[in-house]
């Protein structure tokens, strides 16, 4: 594994000079989600450029066979990236893929973004498929605030679970999972979801609980009002500043955000990307083992 300062030189998502020079391809092998954000709408299109979007879904076979033609379109990538469009972790489609990635392209860095519901009990496994660094998106450490932001998560019997005690299991797990994964080497970046009104005067103590966890870098993200939040408005640059200041007192802020998409491929600081050459069909594909 390496050190944070280290992969921050090459990582887009991790470092600012890296997000001008180095590509990354975001992956969409995940297809199923295990908890439902209120702001999260999950779907399949061309045209949006958010978090959960894709325009089709690739088996890990697949997937590597698109880094392959990925990086002789751009050869700045340095990053695989498996952000979706559902949780890398509710299947095992993704840490299958990156196995098959880090046996074809050793070089690359192998980044995992997740709920984190799962991530304790797959820590081992994320290790051994070869990932380096990992984001996880925690949006409170408050279950009272985290009922106001996630409507349910199903548990591993598959029970769904609402209001404060669904809120309760999401956060404990984020939190043993973030624990677990840096004491076995790999790098945590944490993603906070910035909601006005909800969650604004609580990023800081999300900074400061998951630096004791082990978290390295925060990357704070502007709401995108949909779905169930869809009356709320965005945060004001104004109050986009005040929470990256106050969160700075604990942990690196990461300030450069594209809120990319889960089939993103190319430069992200210089707005590059090579979807449209990468992929030969605009279809939506879906595979049957998940």
């Amino acid at each position: 594994m390496g050190n944070f300062d280290h992969l921050a030189k090459t990582h887009p998502c991790l470092g600012g000079e890296a997000h001008f020079k180095y590509g990354r391809i975001h992956l969409p092998v995940s297809p199923s989600c295990n908890i439902q954000c209120k702001f999260c709408r999950r779907g399949f299109n061309k045209s949006e450029v958010r978090p959960g979007v894709s325009s089709l879904l690739l088996t890990p076979e697949q997937a590597v066979e698109t880094v392959k033609k990925a990086l002789t379109l751009c050869p700045e990538i340095s990053v695989v990236g498996i952000a979706g469009p559902g949780d890398t972790l509710a299947t095992d489609h993704a840490l299958e893929t990156f196995r098959l990635v880090k046996k074809e392209f050793p070089h690359l860095i192998n980044c995992l973004s997740t709920n984190g519901l799962r991530l304790a009990e797959k820590a081992e496994k994320i290790v051994e498929a070869g990932v380096e660094t990992i984001t996880v998106t925690v949006n409170a450490i408050d279950p009272k605030i985290q009922k106001d932001i996630c409507s349910f998560v199903i548990d591993g019997d598959g029970k769904r679970l609402e209001g404060e005690e669904g809120a309760k299991i999401l956060i404990d797990a984020q939190l043993r999972g973030i624990k677990k994964i840096s004491e076995l080497g790999v790098i945590v970046k944490i993603n906070s979801v910035l909601i006005p009104g909800v969650n604004d005067k609580h990023i800081k103590e999300i900074a400061k609980v998951t630096k004791e966890l082990g978290a390295s870098i925060l990357n704070i993200i502007p709401l995108i009002p949909q779905n169930e939040l869809s009356h709320l408005e965005a945060p004001s640059c104004i109050m986009l500043d005040k929470c990256r200041g106050e969160a700075g007192e604990y942990l690196d802020v990461f300030r450069h955000c594209k809120h990319c998409r889960a089939d993103a491929c190319g430069v992200p600081g210089k707005n590059q990307d090579i979807h449209g050459q990468l992929y030969d069909k605009e279809v939506v594909e879906t595979f049957s083992h998940g």
